[in-house]
């Protein structure tokens, strides 16, 4: 990446699946980083325990830290759960987003929002930027609520979807792995078939987002995968790159699944916008899964 200025960041959800990643990456970069987080400590950058439902932590904190840039992670995202619990939902992922924004705004900071492919309905997928969105559920609808919170602020910010990210985490278990462990254990496991989305390979991710943040570039912007896929199709092109037995993987369609929420088909994400715009682009299926198994 290209050498930058060193900045202060704040990354909330800094020790989920993507932001244990960022905030490594931003400290491998020089850059201050505070990392905000609930429950789970994360393991690089200034730890700061922050209540996402409580207001006057989130405005105190910001005030004290006074960042450059605020990249926000932190989400209710358990699918299901949003859809039994929406008013937390609402709380977690529009509320605290609009609070952290106009507090970042009066501080003059950069404002990230990452948000997700669940924003679009799924009858058609290959969304671009510019495409309505139409969540089916309260977890879709919680984080558009949170997107259009942005549009009251007159300061600069950017809004990041992106579409089932994967990658190595602690406790975090992702798709990939999980296929890998159960085809190596010959255990029969149902996969989707009728399940597409851009698969987003997380050390991608970060870079993606971090360069958005450090060169402030305002809009909304896909940053998924380069390649849509189904659950399925991907189950496949792993255990051929691995050259373990097909024949454990049973096909299975979103309709046998006992969800409470429902989920969108078909909620891949065109990416050319970013692809065109960053240095860091959208990676395929195929280079991620590469870099991913090389590193295990």
């Amino acid at each position: 990446m290209d050498t930058v200025l060193k900045m202060r960041f704040i990354v909330t959800g800094s020790a989920g699946l993507v932001g244990s990643q960022i905030v490594k990456d931003l400290s491998e970069l020089n850059h201050e980083v505070f990392s905000c987080y609930h429950n789970s400590k994360p393991d690089n950058g200034t730890l700061v325990n922050l209540d996402l439902t409580n207001q006057n932590e989130i405005i105190d904190t910001i005030t004290k830290i006074n960042p450059d840039s605020i990249i926000h992670l932190a989400a209710m995202t358990g699918v299901d759960q949003c859809e039994e619990q929406p008013d937390l939902a609402m709380k977690i992922n529009a509320d605290a987003t609009e609070i952290l924004a106009r507090q970042a705004a009066k501080q003059k900071a950069f404002f990230v929002y990452v948000s997700t492919d669940y924003v679009f309905d799924g009858k058609t997928g290959m969304k671009k930027e510019s495409d309505t969105p139409n969540p089916l559920g309260y977890y879709g609808k919680s984080k558009l609520a949170g997107e259009l919170t942005l549009n009251k602020l007159a300061s600069p910010y950017a809004i990041a979807r992106t579409s089932t990210p994967f990658g190595l985490h602690k406790t975090k278990k992702s798709f990939p792995i999980w296929v890998k462990e159960s085809l190596e254990s010959n255990k029969d496991i149902p996969v989707l078939v009728d399940q597409i989305t851009s698969p987003t390979f997380v050390p991608n991710l970060s870079k993606m987002l971090i360069e958005i943040a450090t060169k402030q570039i305002v809009g909304i912007f896909h940053t998924a995968g380069a390649s849509s896929i189904s659950r399925y199709n991907l189950a496949e092109m792993i255990a051929e790159k691995l050259n373990l037995d097909k024949k454990y993987l049973k096909p299975a369609s979103m309709s046998e699944m006992s969800w409470k929420a429902q989920r969108p088909k078909d909620s891949s994400l065109d990416v050319s916008l970013a692809s065109e715009l960053l240095n860091e682009k959208p990676q395929t299926i195929q280079q991620s899964l590469d870099i991913l198994f090389s590193n295990l």
